[in-house]
């Protein structure tokens, strides 16, 4: 039987579309790793113990100068990372934008291979395709070309390589990617287990890019080998019998509208990041909104599992106020909870646990990468809720903190913190006002006397040393508008549930 040389038409699309979708996905996966870039196989993160390091900073446990995470951050440049520069809330909108792209195209790949039969051309049926597949493996080093398997497009070695891209690796980077995801993991505590631990997932999901960028060089390579213009009339027309000429014209122009498409990304995402935030937004926040809604924490650790080393990030507030509070052991701190409320209070902490004290143990999500878990001693919020009883029409939770961010991170940065926290998050079951950390009270650098904890979010939206709390309609008019201060100043997700 001759070989096959016709693709059909679903293939040469998907084909076009996965080389923009997986470019996208690595770049800016990429930005998202330099904000911490160091990987370990056990969550905890102690530091030292990384398997791997792309930075030349290593901060220890012992150090004498206090740090956090957020020094640990890497400003890789816009040709490698998307977009560069240390934009890790734009790196993460560009990275969860894409990949639901990439998902519906593969998918739509898979139906129309099986629906068509082409999935003949890539599934192995028989166990004689892997030692020709080594044997062209060898052909291939003595600069020759294997032949191709009987009506079939591909050899053997290619079959077994696009049948492992399509059918082990690509899905392996989304089940590692949702093994990253706070709400996952609060809401199916054991999934993570199947990686070893979030950080297995994030190193599995790192040497998964790895293993898709050594794929491509060696694809284009191929490419180049077998011959650029009759390799672009398959690829791209879908015929080795097209026209040479227009198979590399028709070749070179998609190959630009993928540069220029991430040109423009980068360019528009660094001259214009509240605009990007917010047409990326579209579509990301209302993904990670999802995720958040269905990911109510069922987390049940044991003391066993409580992380010897707890990082922190963000460094405690500096004023006379907050000194003086801290001096006294916080005796004379007030919680004043207002807004759109029947009753609003003003509480102490002995009044503040009076409404109902509780533990748990969980895992802290950070946004850099970095895990840790803790037992949190503290009050639901949902107790606060009930005793305050809010408006129908209040939307979030304002939480505000003490720390002025131009005087404690500095960065061209200013401000208070604060984070506003839809209704349907702050109640979830194990939202948490917490009051102790590891059985003691809260340590200073962990926030008290006051932090929030909710479990399928990620670590910034967990306000520390609070200040105030309000229930609002609207947070339109709170600082940037944007709902927090990260997502102010750095353009981070209103609801990061991944």
């Amino acid at each position: 039987m001759d070989a096959v040389t016709e693709f059909p038409l679903f293939v040469v699309v998907t084909h076009a579309l996965n080389i923009l979708f997986v470019t996208l996905l690595i770049r800016s996966g990429i930005e998202v790793l330099s904000s911490m870039p160091k990987l370990y196989w056990s969550d905890g993160c102690p530091p030292g113990r990384e398997w791997l390091r792309l930075s030349r900073d290593n901060y220890g446990a012992a150090d004498r100068r206090p740090w956090v995470s957020l020094d640990e951050e890497r400003h890789w440049h816009p040709v490698i990372a998307l977009p560069g520069r240390a934009n890790l809330g734009l790196g993460r909108h560009w990275h969860f934008l894409t990949v639901q792209f990439w998902v519906v195209t593969g998918a739509v790949y898979i139906v129309m291979m099986f629906v068509s039969g082409y999935w003949h051309n890539l599934v192995p049926t028989q166990w004689s395709i892997v030692p020709e597949a080594i044997r062209n493996v060898g052909t291939y080093l003595h600069f020759q070309l294997p032949e191709q398997l009987p009506g079939q497009p591909f050899d053997a070695v290619q079959k077994l390589t696009y049948f492992a891209v399509v059918f082990l690796l690509a899905p392996l980077q989304i089940a590692s990617g949702a093994g990253m995801s706070p709400a996952v993991l609060a809401r199916f505590p054991r999934y993570g287990r199947l990686f070893g631990g979030k950080q297995g997932a994030r190193s599995i999901h790192f040497l998964g890019m790895c293993a898709f960028s050594v794929f491509i060089v060696v694809h284009v390579v191929m490419v180049a080998v077998h011959g650029v213009p009759s390799e672009f009339a398959k690829i791209f027309l879908g015929s080795a019998e097209a026209d040479p000429v227009v198979a590399t014209v028709v070749g070179s122009l998609v190959l630009v509208t993928v540069v220029l498409v991430h040109i423009g990304a980068t360019v528009f995402s660094r001259t214009r990041p509240r605009q990007a935030q917010r047409v990326l937004g579209v579509v990301v926040h209302r993904f990670e909104y999802l995720l958040s809604r269905l990911g109510s924490s069922r987390q049940q650790y044991r003391r066993s599992d409580i992380s010897e080393y707890h990082r922190v990030n963000g460094y405690p507030p500096t004023d006379d106020n907050y000194q003086g509070l801290a001096a006294d052991g916080f005796r004379s701190y007030r919680l004043p909870v207002g807004g759109l409320v029947a009753r609003p209070v003003t509480l102490s902490l002995p009044e503040l646990a009076g409404l109902g004290f509780t533990h748990q143990i969980t895992n802290h999500n950070c946004i850099q990468g970095w895990n840790g878990i803790a037992e949190w001693g503290g009050v639901p919020v949902t107790a606060l809720i009930d005793r305050v009883r809010p408006a129908a029409s209040v939307t979030h939770m304002v939480f505000y903190a003490m720390d002025d961010k131009a005087l404690t991170e500095g960065r061209g940065r200013y401000g208070y913190f604060y984070e506003a926290v839809p209704m349907s998050i702050v109640r979830a079951p194990q939202a948490l006002l917490a009051m102790e950390m590891n059985g003691a009270p809260l340590p200073i650098e962990h926030g008290a006397p006051l932090r929030l904890r909710l479990e399928n979010q990620l670590g910034y939206k967990m306000v520390k040393w609070i200040e105030a709390i309000e229930f609002v309609d609207d947070i339109t008019e709170i600082g940037m508008g944007q709902g927090g201060y990260r997502e102010d100043q750095l353009y981070y997700g209103n609801t990061p549930g991944i």
